[in-house]
């Protein structure tokens, strides 16, 4: 079989993809300057020159990935993983790692360090995580898997963009619509012209039309372009891991965030039927935040949320190389001030509550039934992460924090602050293991419940879930509650309960997504077994 490297499918898929990477590199880029008051020059001519490079050689690498699956398995209908910078490690190195270092030095150069070092410390982490993450994704409930990641893209990918489609939803909602009737139907548009590029440029002339816009804006951006292309950093670098202990606090639990997410995003794959290799996924992501980081980028790049909709869309193997070659283009000669101007940003975001709504259903759709409330016991963590979240933002912009305000007073307020924060720090691992309990329970595997309920003792009292750092006995009274839980989960298995029966839809569900069970996992190119 002669696999092509476009097809009609890719198109709309590059379309798709690429808004999704462009929104977060413009971004970032606007937190770098207008957050860490970064020199535009250091941004435009080493950040995402940076950047850049690790996005094009992650791409074609899973494009070659792609195609090397889709020969084995001799199918043409086989989609590249999508791969980006990371969004909560963006938000996380902008505001948890380089902010309080600007604040407190007024030296955007010293903070520009600390979050280069710390990206090298997450693509350390995730390169160790290669040889552990295969296990758990073995032994971890899909339930647990889809869960967790569903969290994530309904809250950290839509609320965001939700939010800000809603404060010009004139110009939004119709774009919206469009993909909604493009990605989610079969109706196709006149010509079969590509969904996402209409929708882009149909908000665009909304927005222009509608006075969102301004031409003087677009003229001085263009001003800036300029080229620019990346060198090593190893100054800057070193420099960050002279201070590194301070940074483990946070690099080590998001770490293995990074490869648990990892593990999600591959099992979403398997899920619509494209089986990925998960150590060689996990290699690329960490090799690319490393290679970023020597460069002088403080943002690691990892496996997007979201190939089931690119899936969905046509996409093959030919987006995911376009759309990395294209952003690289675009960061080397300083695009993004530019691009920043020609495009309103509610034309852009919506495609982010697409892959919001696609992944939020996936995890419902392709897990048993039984397991439904798994799915949601994996969704709350991060729920009361983001929350949280908001909350320390609104704290932040009223010039306090809730440690000022008095945690007594927001409880009086009926604002739950600490019980929600220790609920959602390391809230993607915390997902894991919550979902993974309730989804053995309902299956009556008390053994194998107590076994995560164990898991969450120890990572609790390490500090890597339900803490605010990597410290023993991070926080004693959450990992006496999991080892209660776990004696429970014992006693229960000395009785030697019948495990739940799955029903035929459930075995066939089963057949379709994993070739077995729920614990085999086929090698890439292999061919799942009947049941």
């Amino acid at each position: 079989m002669k696999l092509p490297y476009w097809v009609r499918g890719d198109t709309n898929a590059f379309f798709g993809f690429g808004v999704n990477v462009l929104v977060n590199v413009l971004t970032l880029t606007g937190l770098c300057i207008g957050v860490i008051g970064m020199d535009p020059g250091d941004v435009f001519g080493v950040v995402l020159p940076a950047l850049g490079i690790a996005l094009v050689l992650g791409n074609m690498y899973y494009t070659y990935l792609a195609r090397r699956l889709a020969a084995k398995e001799n199918r043409s209908d086989v989609t590249a993983m999508p791969y980006g910078p990371s969004v909560p490690h963006m938000f996380i190195v902008i505001f948890v790692i380089m902010l309080p270092i600007y604040l407190r030095t007024k030296d955007p150069i010293q903070a520009w360090t600390a979050g280069i070092a710390w990206a090298f410390i997450i693509g350390i982490i995730v390169l160790i995580g290669a040889f552990v993450g295969p296990y758990i994704r073995k032994y971890a409930p899909r339930a647990a898997l889809l869960g967790t990641l569903a969290g994530i893209s309904i809250t950290f990918i839509s609320m965001n963009p939700a939010g800000q489609m809603w404060k010009a939803a004139w110009i939004a909602l119709p774009v919206f619509g469009l993909l909604l009737i493009g990605l989610l139907t079969d109706v196709k548009l006149p010509f079969n012209l590509p969904i996402g590029l209409v929708a882009l440029l149909l908000g665009s002339a909304i927005g222009w039309a509608g006075g969102a816009m301004s031409v003087p804006d677009v003229t001085a951006a263009a001003k800036d372009i300029a080229f620019a292309f990346p060198h090593l950093k190893f100054d800057l670098l070193l420099d960050g891991l002279r201070d590194m202990a301070p940074l483990l606090a946070t690099a080590i639990p998001l770490g293995v965030y990074n490869f648990t997410e990892a593990m999600t995003n591959v099992e979403s794959a398997a899920t619509a039927g494209d089986r990925y290799n998960l150590r060689s996924v996990l290699l690329a992501d960490g090799g690319g935040a490393v290679i970023g980081s020597m460069l002088g980028s403080p943002f690691p790049p990892a496996v997007y949320v979201g190939h089931p909709g690119w899936k969905a869309a046509g996409g093959r193997t030919g987006y995911s190389m376009a759309t990395g070659v294209v952003i690289a283009l675009l960061c080397f000669f300083g695009m993004f001030g530019l691009l920043g101007t020609l495009f309103p940003t509610a034309a852009i975001v919506p495609i982010l509550l697409y892959i919001g709504l696609l992944i939020g259903a996936q995890a419902f759709q392709a897990t048993p039934r039984a397991h439904a409330a798994a799915v949601v016991a994996a969704l709350i963590p991060n729920i009361a992460s983001w929350a949280t979240g908001q909350m320390d933002n609104v704290l932040s912009a009223a010039g306090t924090t809730a440690a000022d305000v008095g945690i007594s007073t927001l409880a009086g307020a009926g604002v739950v602050y600490d019980g929600l924060k220790t609920l959602g720090s390391g809230a993607i691992l915390a997902g894991l293991v919550l979902g993974a309990i309730v989804a053995f329970i309902i299956d009556k595997r008390f053994w194998q419940a107590a076994i995560f309920s164990g898991a969450g003792a120890v990572l609790t009292f390490v500090g890597l879930i339900h803490a605010e750092k990597v410290q023993l006995n991070a926080d004693g009274p959450v990992s006496l509650g999991y080892l209660f839980l776990t004696i429970i989960c014992v006693l229960f298995a000395l009785t030697k309960p019948a495990p739940r029966e799955p029903d035929a839809d459930e075995l066939e569900l089963e057949r379709l997504h994993t070739g077995g069970n729920e614990f085999t996992e086929a090698p890439e190119g292999g061919v799942p077994a009947k049941v």
